[in-house]
């Protein structure tokens, strides 16, 4: 199998389960992005060209936060911000796997996400990681 197919097969294949009960949006990765420095099964890492990362920042909008403050009330999962920290997450990744592709990487290993408040409801929302070239062990 090739590398640049790894992620979208194993999506295809259902490897993958929905964790919330409503419609969340499935970011399809560009490259392999794994949260353990170990190589896939079937690669090596050839080499390690350095750290990349992915930020965006977003804010809520007034209309959010009231219907956000409301879901509070009565209890139960806030849909509004979690469909916001999803998005975030997934423009976070995109722009992680553009920045190790600029810089010749074909994996992200070691991915990780950070977040932090910028100003009152504003987040800066990372994701991170170490690009590498992996190819196939050779038999």
């Amino acid at each position: 199998m090739r590398l640049d197919t790894l992620a979208i097969t194993k999506i295809r294949r259902g490897d993958i389960s929905m964790l919330a009960s409503h419609e969340m949006h499935l970011h399809i990765h560009a490259i392999p992005v794994l949260t353990t420095f170990d190589a896939p099964p079937g690669y090596r890492i050839v080499r390690v060209i350095g750290p990349c990362w992915g930020i965006t920042v977003r804010s809520r909008s007034v209309v959010g936060t009231a219907c956000a403050g409301c879901q509070q009330i009565f209890g139960g999962e806030i849909t509004a911000l979690t469909e916001l920290a999803t998005e975030s997450r997934n423009v976070a990744m995109q722009r992680l796997e553009q920045h190790a592709q600029a810089q010749g990487a074909n994996a992200v290993l070691a991915m990780r996400f950070d977040s932090g408040e910028l100003m009152q409801n504003t987040n800066e929302i990372v994701a991170y990681g170490t690009a590498v070239v992996l190819a196939p062990v050779q038999p």
